[in-house]
């Protein structure tokens, strides 16, 4: 982008609405999640209201340090709007939050998961891999690897300490959710037990700008239990998962963020 005549300024103005220096170091990104479903995380103050992609940008003052929540808006051409531009910031460390379908019959709504990698089925990972002409489709991109091993420790034990259910991911990233549903035997034949929208692409970028980052899931659906996002939850299970996600992922986003700034 400086080749075509930008500054650090502008890509972080256009692209988040904020000044550069407003970023702090600990950065939680979410497509759709906004910081009041998760209270436990400290004080927000909002500091941009949509700009013209639809990103909004927070920071939150917590008990030990500080964080900036960006919600990026759903998929992972959204995602990588949100992400890249964080290159030019003080950001040292970034961890995905958001929703993912299950593809196992023990992986429940509600469940914590953490992805050990997030197989591409995307278009956009096209576009930031070493070449366009090449398809990736069906490649596996990976989470930084020192800080998903301290994220994983502190997540077993908090889901121990309050009996919670956690599971390392196989994630399989899609561009569709209705579409997704022809096909889903060939993405569990890849041996994927979750779905989402935006990690493939994450975490590629991430490594691309040397910047750590993980994803958190919280379980929303359960396709081969016939509870997708359209029908057959029950009020108890979707009431389970908002007990999940706003009392204790607050604390498992907290402890993966210190356990990897020691």
């Amino acid at each position: 982008m400086k080749r075509f005549g930008s500054t650090e300024k502008d890509v972080c103005k256009h692209g988040l609405g904020v000044p550069v220096d407003s970023i702090k170091e600990n950065v939680i990104l979410a497509p759709w999640w906004e910081p009041d479903v998760l209270p436990g995380l400290g004080k927000a103050e909002l500091l941009s209201l949509a700009n013209q992609l639809g990103i909004r940008v927070w920071n939150i003052e917590g008990v030990d340090f500080d964080m900036t929540f960006i919600r990026t808006g759903i998929g992972a051409p959204c995602l990588t709007e949100g992400l890249f531009p964080l290159g030019v910031t003080k950001c040292k460390r970034i961890i995905f939050i958001g929703s993912a379908g299950s593809l196992s019959a023990d992986i429940n709504i509600g469940d914590i998961v953490i992805p050990e990698f997030s197989v591409c089925g995307d278009g956009v990972s096209r576009y930031i891999a070493d070449d366009l002409k090449r398809d990736v489709f069906g490649e596996k991109a990976y989470p930084d690897s020192f800080m998903f091993k301290k994220a994983v420790a502190a997540t077993e034990g908090l889901c121990k300490e309050h009996n919670m259910n956690f599971h390392i991911g196989r994630t399989f990233s899609t561009d569709t959710i209705f579409a997704q549903f022809a096909h889903m035997d060939a993405i569990t034949g890849m041996g994927c037990n979750t779905i989402e929208m935006e990690t493939a692409a994450a975490f590629r970028a991430a490594e691309i700008m040397k910047i750590p980052l993980i994803a958190l899931f919280s379980i929303s659906d359960n396709i081969v239990k016939n509870k997708s996002l359209v029908s057959g939850r029950t009020a108890e299970e979707l009431d389970y998962r908002k007990l999940v996600r706003s009392a204790f992922l607050p604390k498992i986003i907290l402890a993966a963020f210190k356990e990897t700034m020691n």
